[in-house]
């Protein structure tokens, strides 16, 4: 911007003329005061004076949050979740390097190097007499989608896990909702502990999705009015169901991870049954699926020895 665009600019403000005569003239050249200074190339410059420029030129923005509009709020349903790996430092030559350094010292750095897979032996000699803690000196970070329940289960695996997970309280939801898909067991059988899930009927399949997709949309309304009307998001949050769809950060290691496994998933080779809610198992599936690719031999270990967390 040239002197004589930020001087029309400058004077056409209320009230510059008399801030104008008010201020001392510049030292030097420009003779105008320090406002004018920087573009004179005076040295007596005015941060003051470019910052009231800046903000001159720039268009003024509405402070004021305005909602979505009603057409783009319209409910979504899934049946499925989402797991995506963003991060990681994790591979089978870690449990290696960190195993040696019991005999080797310095020296077990050179695995670094080397083929893990020469020492398949070890990391499943280390996964059978249960030595753990060569498998955590690994990081995985995934980006998960789920409905809201899922993480409550979720977040009760502590040990090795950090979260992070979408507020609430400082943004406004999105209105994606889990319904299940016809392919989930609806009807639970037998006693506690001792139980079985078989597939529902068409009528209760149709009733379940109808009942679920209504309950649904009376609730995001209810929340809508309720922030339309200027209540707080953390306190219209509250009429949300916990099969609305939330989104998080997980961190954890091959140790916490493999411990998750065996609890939230089902498996042919497990050496202790587990009976996982359909939907965290999902999730657990997914990462599962991520992990074999970055660490095969440590996940071929864990299946080998009955899926049990060293």
């Amino acid at each position: 911007m040239c002197i004589r665009a930020v001087c029309a600019l400058l004077c056409g403000m209320p009230g510059f003329d008399a801030y104008r005569k008010n201020i001392n003239p510049c030292p030097r050249t420009c003779g105008q005061g320090p406002l004018w200074a920087p573009m004179a190339g005076c040295p007596a410059l005015s941060v003051a004076g470019l910052r009231l420029v800046a903000a001159r030129a720039m268009p003024r923005k509405d402070p004021q949050v305005t909602h979505t509009p009603e057409e783009s709020a319209k409910p979504g349903f899934r049946s499925d979740v989402s797991v995506e790996l963003v991060k990681h430092s994790a591979a089978d030559t870690d449990v290696l390097w960190a195993a040696r350094v019991s005999t080797a010292g310095e020296q077990s750095l050179d695995e670094l190097t080397k083929d893990p897979e020469r020492s398949k032996g070890l990391i499943n000699y280390l996964m059978r007499d249960r030595h753990g803690s060569p498998f955590e000196h690994n990081s995985m970070t995934f980006f998960i989608s789920a409905p809201i329940f899922v993480f409550r289960e979720f977040m009760r695996h502590r040990v090795g896990w950090s979260y992070n997970e979408e507020s609430g309280r400082y943004r406004q939801l999105q209105p994606v909702f889990y319904v299940p898909g016809e392919d989930r067991r609806l009807v639970q059988q037998g006693r506690p502990g001792k139980y079985e899930f078989v597939p529902g009927t068409r009528e209760q399949q149709e009733l379940t999705g109808r009942v679920m997709e209504a309950s649904y949309r009376q609730s995001y309304v209810a929340y809508q009015e309720m922030l339309d009307a200027g209540v707080a998001r953390e306190v219209a949050r509250a009429v949300l169901p916990v099969g609305l769809f939330s989104s998080m950060y997980a961190t954890c290691n091959a140790r916490s991870l493999m411990h998750f496994l065996g609890l939230r998933t089902q498996h042919e080779q497990a050496a202790v049954p587990s009976f996982p809610q359909r939907e965290i198992e999902m999730v657990g599936e997914l990462m599962e699926a991520e992990w074999a690719r970055l660490m095969p031999l440590t996940h071929a270990a864990f299946n080998a020895n009955g899926r049990i967390a060293p």
